[in-house]
C-alpha cells in the first residue's frame, strides 16, 4: 500500500479523525502508535493493522525506537503537545500538531523553533482554514469583491450542550489541566479571522467569563447527579437525553458519546452516567473555563474585528458578516451573500459545504482537508500546499494570549 507512513501519538477522536482519512484516500498509512489508553490502543492498532511491536502505550517508546515513519499525528491532550512535537520534529518527523500548538507561549515557541532548527513541516490543526466555504469566502476577499475589509463581526456559536459536555463535564473545563476556553476552543476563529485580514491585530481587548455554570446558578433541589435529580426532565443540561440520545446514530456515538463510554447499550451509559463525569449537574463540578467571550482587534490600518463566543447557542456554522468599502458579505458556513454597494447587485455563493459544524461531522470539510493537504505536503515535498505553517500558527496563537491579558487585567494590549 502506497502513501505516507505515519505514526499517530494519541490514539483518540482526533488521531482516529485524521488516520481515517489518511487510510480511506490511500494517501497515507499508520505505521506506529502510541496511546496509554489500552482499550483506545487495541482497538486501533486492530483498526489500522500495526505490528504488535509498532503499539506502544508511551510516546516516549514510539521515540525511543528511532524514526519509523515518514510523518506523526500528533492528538493528545492540550498539556501534552510540546514533548512529543519537539522529541520528534528532531528525529526529521514531519508533524501534524492537534490545536492549540501549547498551553503556553514558551512551550509554543520551543516547538516553533524544533521545526525551524530540522526543517520539517509542522502544520497545526487550524482545520478552519481548509474548508471550501474558507476558500470560497478568503477568494472574494482577495478579489476585492467587496473593497477594502474594514470590519468583521463574527460569532462562533458553541452550542448550549457541547459546552456541557466539552467544558463543564469534560477535558477542557479547567485552565490548570486544559488551557484557557479562547485557546482550547476558539484559537480556531483568531486564526481564521486573522487569516482573511492577511495581517495580525495591532491592539486588543477582550471581556467575557463565566457567568451560568457555576454553583450559584443551580436551582433550589437538583442533585449532584442527574440520574439522582428531580429536575433532569425538564433541565436544558440533562446528561440522560444528550447521551442515550446518541444510541443508534453512529456519527453521535462516535463523537460525542465515545468520550462518555466504549460502551454502545443503554445500562452502559447509564453506568458511565451513574459514575463518571459526564453525569455530573453543571452547576456542581469544578469547571473554570468562561461561558461567553468578546474579542476586539484593531490592525494596523485602522480596520476591526468583533469576535464573541457565546455558549448559549444552537451549535452550529459560525456566523460572519464582513464589511468593505464596496460592498459586503454574509456568510453562514454553507451560502455567502455578496452585496455589491458599486450596482446594488447580490449574489448568493453556495460552497456546497454538505458537512456539519461538529467533529463528528468533520468541521464542514475542514479535517478532510486539512488531512489532504498535510499529505500531499508531505509526499511533494511542497510546504505551500499547506495554509499555514509553525511560524503563522505562533503568531495567532500569541494574538489569543494577548487577548485574554487583556481580558483579565482590563486593559487594551498592544502587539
Amino acid at each position: 500500500m502506497a502513501g505516507v507512513t505515519l505514526a499517530v501519538v494519541g490514539a483518540g477522536l482526533r488521531g482516529l479523525t485524521y488516520a481515517r482519512r489518511a487510510h480511506a484516500t490511500g494517501a497515507g498509512r499508520v505505521v506506529t502508535v502510541a496511546e496509554p489508553d489500552p482499550q483506545r490502543r487495541a482497538a486501533f492498532a486492530a483498526e489500522f493493522g500495526i505490528s504488535p511491536d509498532l503499539v506502544h502505550a508511551d510516546w516516549k517508546d514510539l521515540a525511543a525506537a528511532g524514526r519509523l515513519a515518514d510523518a506523526a499525528f500528533i492528538t493528545t491532550q492540550d498539556q501534552l503537545h510540546a514533548e512529543p512535537a519537539v522529541a520528534l520534529a528532531d528525529q526529521g518527523y514531519h508533524v501534524l500538531l492537534e490545536k492549540p500548538m501549547a498551553t503556553s507561549e514558551r512551550e509554543s515557541v520551543m516547538i516553533a523553533d524544533a521545526a525551524a532548527r530540522n526543517g520539517i513541516m509542522l502544520a497545526v490543526c487550524h482545520v478552519l482554514r481548509y474548508t471550501p466555504y474558507t476558500q470560497a469566502l478568503k477568494g472574494l476577499l482577495d478579489e476585492g469583491r467587496i473593497g477594502r475589509l474594514v470590519n468583521v463581526q463574527h460569532l462562533e456559536p458553541v452550542g448550549w450542550w457541547h459546552q456541557a459536555h466539552s467544558f463543564v463535564r469534560g477535558n477542557w473545563r479547567r485552565e490548570d489541566t486544559s488551557a484557557p476556553m479562547l485557546l482550547a476552543k476558539s484559537c480556531h476563529d483568531i486564526d481564521w479571522l486573522i487569516y482573511l485580514f492577511g495581517a495580525g491585530p495591532s491592539r486588543v481587548a477582550s471581556f467575557g467569563g463565566l457567568s451560568h455554570f457555576r454553583a450559584e446558578e443551580r436551582p433550589e433541589h437538583a442533585a449532584d447527579r442527574c440520574l439522582d435529580c428531580p429536575l433532569e426532565p425538564s433541565c436544558p443540561y440533562s446528561a440522560p437525553r444528550l447521551y442515550l440520545g446518541c444510541l443508534g446514530d453512529p456519527a453521535r456515538e462516535f463523537w460525542p458519546l465515545s468520550a462518555v463510554t466504549a460502551g454502545r447499550t443503554e445500562e452502559e451509559v447509564l453506568e458511565a452516567l451513574r459514575t463518571g463525569p459526564y453525569g455530573r449537574c453543571v452547576y456542581a463540578t469544578d469547571n473554570d473555563v468562561v461561558d461567553h467571550q468578546e474579542v476586539t482587534m484593531e490592525f494596523a490600518d485602522g480596520a476591526t474585528c468583533s469576535f464573541t463566543m457565546s455558549a448559549f447557542t444552537p451549535m452550529d456554522h459560525r456566523r460572519t458578516r464582513l464589511f468593505g468599502t464596496h460592498g459586503h458579505i454574509e456568510g453562514d458556513g454553507r451560502v455567502l451573500r455578496v452585496v455589491d454597494f458599486r450596482d446594488g447587485s447580490e449574489e448568493l455563493v453556495d460552497t456546497h459545504v454538505a458537512a456539519g459544524p461538529s467533529a463528528a461531522e468533520g468541521h464542514g470539510g475542514g479535517d478532510a482537508g486539512l488531512t489532504d493537504a498535510f499529505l500531499a505536503a508531505v509526499s511533494t515535498g511542497d510546504p505551500s500546499l499547506l495554509r499555514s505553517d509553525a511560524a503563522a500558527s505562533l503568531a495567532t496563537h500569541r494574538v489569543v494570549w494577548a487577548a485574554e491579558r487583556a481580558r483579565l487585567s482590563g486593559t487594551v494590549v498592544t502587539l
